[in-house]
């Protein structure tokens, strides 16, 4: 019996959400799209005078990766995404680490400090080893994470 999961995060594209939802079934093996859901055609089916350019386009995939359900929707340049706002990957090992860091900065994404990356969408990742909070617990182990960028188990 599969739990059904209560809140599922919808993310906001500008114009490009098949390209994002396929980027992100190549980074993450397992995913797959659950459901793709289109602008209606006319403004009898519901399309206002300003929504024309969508007119029969993609208006939501929902997708999963790593069990996670996720839905983009497909909504134009007028919100992006921030660092407030990101998920994280428990890791296994160095080389999940190294894999998904790889994956998720090439081809315009960006380092930032502690494990956290933005992908070239803008959305931000936190690519962590699954027991964090046991290395955080060693003597200097903060100091350590805030000097690096992508995560080296070792030097913990």
């Amino acid at each position: 019996m599969s739990t059904i999961q209560k809140i599922i995060p919808n993310l906001w594209f500008d114009n490009n959400l098949k390209e994002a939802a396929d980027y992100y079934l190549s980074v993450f093996k397992d995913g797959k799209i659950l459901n793709t859901t289109y602008y209606p055609e006319t403004e009898a089916d519901g399309l206002a005078d300003f929504q024309q350019e969508f007119a029969g386009k993609i208006l939501t995939i929902e997708f999963e990766v790593l069990g996670m359900r996720f839905i983009g929707i497909n909504a134009g340049p007028l919100f992006k995404f921030n660092e407030s706002v990101s998920f994280m990957i428990p890791c296994k090992d160095q080389n999940e680490i190294d894999y998904y860091w790889e994956a998720l900065t090439a081809d315009g994404g960006e380092e930032s400090v502690c494990g956290w990356l933005k992908d070239k969408y803008g959305l931000s990742w936190q690519v962590c080893p699954e027991n964090w909070e046991e290395l955080n617990k060693k003597p200097g182990a903060f100091k350590k994470m805030m000097g690096m960028k992508k995560l080296i188990i070792d030097a913990f």
